[in-house]
């Protein structure tokens, strides 16, 4: 029914016109025919994927195909334990991937609780309490202090009435409402001040307005829409182990084949081929990758909780490590949330600086760069004075009741004392008078009325001006310097309030309006919701780590640019949302190269730059707490709500949740993403070469036409039992040192780069070749192939034993952290234990096919480990040597 108007241009008689009501609202009758044809006012919910669906999707990759392919093979083979192994290898991996990696999504089940359960309403001429969700377009709604708008309304009457929209808009205060239409064509939602939206919150005064959107045709529901359609969006290193797995999963394939073949041709029996070619297949997969992956992401979850920042997808934790530009809401996520009052203006021409910030009383007031005490100052005490009692917020457990502005106004009073005058009367803030007055009674039964409000309200009301003595006449001189204050303080993005008072006679009672046309103007005070103290320090880390910050709001510009300036975010100058609209693709993406504050944004702003960024090759991060933000946290790369102040509809649509709102727990936590990326790279340059050595190992078999020294089982019990046992453990590595001191990785370095392919091949030929001696050196010896081959198999297990403590760093030398991981010092112990049962068990023997070995074995085994240690390091040293050279 609403279409594509914009109410808000319309006169609300109009508005009444198009939509077939009036002041009275509906009748019943046609309220219920409207419901049959509109439906209920309800955001609709996303179902979720079933538990099991959840499981089965672990299975989704080439390499566990392949795995599956080789488990069904050697079933009809008849080779059962060999099935039994391989099918106990791909379900322990999955139920891993299951258990650490939860997928739900509930974002849209909590917009939908943003619609409030209960809406008053006027329907045949009489007021009702309804369902919300019975809400139609028409409908007539009675708005009061404290409840939250059920619908989309066009306001028709208003008494003082604000309303808190900041996590629809990021507008910082409560908006203050109008009936009035706006001829305008193009404006953001915080200026549409003739209407409220479903799910802001009325935080003082009351309304009536009647019904111009329900359910998904809200702003609310559009948001939903804009969830529902975001594209689940896949992280770079899973896109990178996707691509991996597809390359890895062909060349398997296509070298299984290739052997097979020339098996035959060499006269091999046929089925000992085929098994020859499955134990290829099996030994080139590294099936414990997903598993080991998956647990470097929960333990790198854990250690994120640690500081501040709950990982909600398990490859977000890599993916914020990755992240090159970081896009921040400003309000509640670079500021504190709580408006402060830094700057004050006096009659006498004084500015002072007010210290401290937030809600607490804590601060001091600076004169020339020197502490004064405002107690000597009696102009700025009564100014501090006029904003204390002339105000109705409070105070309760730490937080403001009432209007944050009004709270600053208290606090930058309490900073000089407290203030306690018995209150006799007031005159309500009004928007068409823009100004509120309180009557007090001091102790010697003196009547003052004091008064605070817009600046240009308390000069045109202002006949005098206090110079701490006296009430002075302001002249032109006077007015035109209190105006360029003001102005000076807006443009440094403060929200400015007038104050001022007037003495009466004693015996009055009550105040009126009309009283106040003999002001003494006292002065000025500046608010701002300021930055949080850390975050500049965080933003400048962010400078270094190659990581952009852009600004994203819903408040005015000026105000942004000034938080912006003050935090260091460079930006050629602030573009409101109005100027976006105006812009193609091609001019955005030309203003993103130098502007990165956006003001009075939309959600459709917030999430179109986004993907403009990502379109130019950027890993977004974005961070919000509104309901604004959802479809922007969606379609990042990663999304970071605020878990104290945020909306739940943001945290749902979120990757991440800072539970301090810290900005600063961000760059931790891209800290802690680094440090992922770093060990899965450590945990694929350490697991690819086993895999290597062992394929080479069969391969080289088959060429060469020899017996195989290792089989599919004793393939599968290394991958296992190494990959738990030692591949975990680097999971557990400390953190790297100077992680922030380099801008991201390329987004196009491929996962395996040209050094951790050398390293591979290197390590993989080390492997096969001191395998292949030893097991040649053996069956010289005894001739006793499973005594050659269990000496074969301890071989690639001691050398990975030796190559895990040179992967502790890829670069540099590791003597003296060669013990920094207790947790590999246990796992190294864990699996030695298990090969002396798979080398000395009896039982071990006979299943797996193995003898037992005698220290002569041994002392071979451990000296070509430890050499093929000393040879990599050397490696190392060879490496930083040539890269010194060409730098």
């Amino acid at each position: 029914m609403s279409g594509g108007t914009k109410w808000y241009q319309l006169d609300y008689a109009d508005v009444f016109e198009k939509l077939k009501s009036s002041r009275d609202g509906l009748e019943q009758s046609e309220a219920e025919k409207r419901l049959s044809t509109d439906g209920y006012n309800e955001v609709e919910a996303k179902k979720e994927h079933s538990e099991i669906y959840k499981f089965l999707k672990q299975f989704a990759s080439p390499l566990i195909y392949i795995l599956m392919a080789a488990a069904i093979i050697t079933f009809f083979l008849e080779k059962y334990i060999d099935t039994a192994v391989i099918l106990s290898v791909v379900i322990a991996n999955s139920i891993i991937g299951y258990i650490q990696e939860s997928k739900a999504e509930h974002a849209l089940e909590s917009l939908s609780k943003m619609l409030v359960p209960e809406a008053t309403v006027i329907r045949d001429g009489q007021r009702k309490v309804i369902p919300s969700k019975e809400l139609v377009v028409g409908d007539v709604v009675i708005l009061e202090s404290g409840s939250r708008i059920p619908a989309d309304i066009r306001l028709f009457y208003v008494k003082n009435l604000r309303v808190d929209e900041s996590p629809l808009t990021g507008e910082s205060v409560p908006v203050e409402k109008k009936t009035r239409a706006i001829d305008e064509d193009s404006i953001p939602l915080g200026d549409q001040i003739n209407l409220s939206f479903a799910g802001t919150f009325v935080s003082e005064g009351l309304g009536r307005g009647v019904v111009i959107a329900t359910g998904e045709d809200t702003e609310i529901g559009k948001i939903s829409q804009s969830i529902r359609e975001s594209e689940e969006i896949s992280t770079p290193l899973v896109r990178k182990i996707a691509r991996f797995g597809v390359f890895l999963s062909v060349a398997i394939l296509a070298i299984s084949v290739f052997v097979f073949f020339i098996g035959l041709l060499r006269g091999f029996d046929a089925v000992e081929t085929f098994l020859a070619a499955v134990s290829l297949a099996v030994a080139a997969i590294p099936e414990g990758l997903p598993a080991t992956i998956t647990i470097s992401f929960a333990i790198g979850i854990k250690a994120m909780a640690s500081r501040n920042s709950i990982i909600r997808s398990l490859p977000a934790v890599e993916t914020l490590g990755s992240a090159t530009v970081i896009c921040s809401d400003k309000t509640g996520t670079l500021t504190k949330n709580q408006m402060t009052v830094t700057e004050i203006y006096t009659a006498t021409g004084t500015t002072y600086n007010v210290t401290g910030s937030g809600y607490s009383s804590k601060g001091n007031f600076i004169l020339d760069n020197e502490t004064i005490d405002p107690k000597n100052d009696p102009v700025l005490l009564e100014t501090l004075k006029a904003g204390y009692l002339c105000n109705d917020a409070s105070f309760k457990d730490g937080d403001v009741v009432g209007d944050p502005t009004e709270g600053a106004l208290m606090v930058s009073a309490l900073k000089a004392g407290k203030f306690y005058i018995p209150r006799l009367d007031i005159i309500p803030f009004e928007s068409e008078k823009r100004i509120m007055a309180t009557l007090n009674e001091d102790s010697e039964g003196n009547k003052i009325i004091y008064v605070k409000g817009s600046p240009e309200k308390i000069m045109e009301l202002s006949q005098h001006k206090f110079d701490g003595e006296n009430e002075i006449d302001i002249d032109v001189n006077a007015l035109s310097e209190i105006k360029k204050s003001s102005e000076e303080m807006a443009t440094q993005g403060l929200r400015v309030i007038g104050m001022a008072y007037m003495k009466v006679e004693n015996d009055r009672e009550r105040i009126d309006y009309s009283d106040l046309d003999n002001l003494v103007f006292l002065g000025l005070q500046g608010i701002i919701d300021p930055p949080r103290e850390e975050v500049k320090e965080s933003i400048n880390k962010c400078k270094t780590a190659g990581i952009r910050v852009i600004m994203i709001t819903g408040d005015h510009t000026l105000t942004a640019h000034s938080i912006a300036r003050q935090l260091g975010i460079e930006t050629e100058k602030a573009v409101a949302g109005s100027n976006i609209d105006d812009m193609t693709d091609e001019q955005l993406k030309d203003t993103l190269k130098s502007v990165s504050v956006f003001a009075r944004t939309s959600p459709e702003h917030k999430s179109r730059i986004v993907k403009l960024l990502k379109s130019e090759g950027d890993i977004v991060a974005v961070t919000g707490d509104g309901i604004n933000d959802a479809p922007a946290l969606k379609n990042a790369d990663i999304g970071i709500s605020m878990g104290a102040s945020g909306t739940e509809v943001a945290r749902e649509a979120s990757d991440m949740v800072l539970v301090d709102d810290n900005f600063a727990s961000i760059v931790a936590a891209v800290e802690e993403g680094r440090d992922v990326y770093n060990k899965i790279q450590k945990l694929i340059i350490w697991m690819l070469p086993t895999n290597g050595g062992q394929a080479l190992t069969v391969v080289s078999a088959i060429i060469l036409g020899i017996t195989l020294p290792l089989l599919p089982l004793h393939i599968l019990w290394i991958n296992t039992i190494t990959t738990i046992g030692l591949g975990v453990t680097i999971s557990a590595e400390p953190r790297a040192k100077g992680l922030l001191d380099n801008p991201p990785r390329p987004t196009e370095e491929p996962l395996l780069t040209q050094f951790i392919k050398k390293r591979i091949g290197f390590v993989s030929i080390l492997m096969v070749s001191a395998a292949f001696f030893l097991f040649t050196l053996e069956m010289f010896s005894s001739n006793e192939l499973p005594a050659a081959r269990t000496t074969a198999l301890n071989t690639i297990v001691f050398i990975q034993i030796s190559y895990l403590f040179n992967i502790k760093s890829l670069h540099g030398y590791v003597f003296d952290e060669l013990f920094s991981n207790k947790y590999m010092l246990i796992g190294i112990g864990g699996v030695i234990g298990l090969q002396m049962l798979l080398t000395y068990h009896p039982f071990m023997n006979l299943i797996f096919d193995t003898a037992p070995i005698g220290l002569y074995n041994w002392s071979w085994i451990i000296t070509v480990a430890i050499v093929v240690f000393f040879i990599i390091e050397l490696e190392k040293y060879v490496y930083r040597w040539i890269e010194k050279r060409n730098t």
